[in-house]
């Protein structure tokens, strides 16, 4: 997988990236990351990239031509049709599914935006995914294109040094995850649930199966709709929603 982003601070998304999990990912050659700065395509000697927008208001908007020539400089280097994923509050929510579906490429382009946007003319001639991280607003799409391409990652294989550490996460299978507990076994008079240290597999899957199932009947019910159920699992929503 290889990361190309078009933004006005790529310094942020490199120092970002190069950390933890992603840095180490990168490292080994797992995942591979392209910051391109959108100021090395303006036209002008200051470099700007920002005007006033057509019919006022307030704030600036990032010109079409430098992000243009900023993802044709990128396509060059990228020998098959890219997804281009805009970071915009307007896009599609990002969830694990979208996550895995993107996983699947081999390359992406990410878009980020600032001030009050980017002119909506480029967005229509290169964008294929409006994505939004949130129903909130945040002061560029570089914190969001980030938290993207973590969530990417890990979906990548060799990315996490065990495998089964993606499966079972939250919102995998539509259920949030269940609790996790280490040592001590006691702590502050808190107890590990007796089941985990008991060695049987299959009663620790269960349990697990269980709490991940009244965790997101509690906090995410939404989610839900769309989880594969048994009738008894059905039952033990029923209850915590009497």
């Amino acid at each position: 997988m290889r990361f190309h982003v078009l933004t006005l601070f790529p310094d942020m998304i490199i120092n970002g990236m190069n950390t933890s999990i992603t840095g180490r990912a990168m490292e080994r050659g797992l995942i591979g990351l392209d910051a391109v700065d959108i100021r090395d395509y303006a036209d002008n000697k200051h470099m700007r990239v920002d005007d006033y927008p057509y019919g006022g208001g307030a704030g600036m908007v990032m010109q079409a031509e430098p992000v243009y020539r900023a993802f044709e400089a990128v396509k060059t280097r990228i020998s098959r049709p890219v997804r281009v994923v805009y970071l915009t509050p307007q896009g599609r929510v990002f969830n694990q599914e979208l996550a895995e579906e993107l996983a699947r490429e081999e390359e992406l382009v990410f878009l980020c935006g600032h001030y009050e946007g980017i002119d909506e003319r480029v967005l229509e001639e290169i964008v294929t995914d409006p994505v939004s991280i949130g129903d909130y607003v945040l002061t560029g799409g570089e914190l969001p294109a980030m938290v993207m391409m973590d969530a990417i990652s890990r979906l990548v294989p060799g990315v996490l040094n065990n495998e089964e550490s993606a499966v079972g996460e939250s919102f995998q299978g539509n259920l949030l995850e269940y609790p996790q507990y280490s040592r001590p076994a006691v702590w502050r008079e808190k107890e590990v649930p007796e089941v985990l240290l008991s060695g049987h597999h299959a009663n620790v899957e269960r349990w697990r199966r269980e709490q991940s199932v009244l965790r997101t009947a509690m906090w995410r019910p939404d989610l839900l709709k769309k989880a594969a159920l048994t009738p008894k699992e059905q039952e033990m929503i029923n209850m915590v929603n009497k």
